[in-house]
This record gives C-alpha cells, structure tokens and sequence, in this order.
C-alpha cells in the first residue's frame, strides 16, 4: 500500500526564510488580510502549507508594485 507523506507545513519563521522579507512584513501581511489563515496550528504556533505560502507572495508582490509606481 502506497501512503504520501503528510504534507510540508512551515513555520512564519520559514515562511520569512523563503520569501526573503523579514518576520514583521509577513504579520504584517496575515493580520491585514483575512482571507489568508494558517493551514493548521499547534497551540500558538501557525503552520502554513505552500498554497498559503503563494498567497502571502501575492499580497507582499501586490504591495510592492504600488510603491512602485510613485513619481519621486
């Protein structure tokens, strides 16, 4: 019998790691956007799986491109 591994789950700290942006930026980004939750928690610790991960690197590519379309 075949089994998948459960799947990978990472932590704001690795989340942080992979998108290059500090911790901050990324709660930051979960407190102001509802939409995006933890895929599980274990106690206060937030898990979050690589869809959600897509999602905050939309939202800190989203607030980047509208910086940077000032005139200065």
């Amino acid at each position: 019998m075949h089994t998948e591994p459960p799947p990978a789950l990472a932590t704001l700290g690795t989340v942080s790691e992979q998108l290059g942006q500090p911790v901050h930026r990324i709660a930051y980004i979960l407190r102001t956007r509802k939409h995006i939750q933890p895929t599980a928690t274990a106690g206060r610790l937030r898990l979050f799986n690589q869809q959600t991960i897509e999602l905050i690197k939309a939202e800190i590519e989203t607030i980047d491109s509208k910086g940077a379309t000032s005139d200065g």
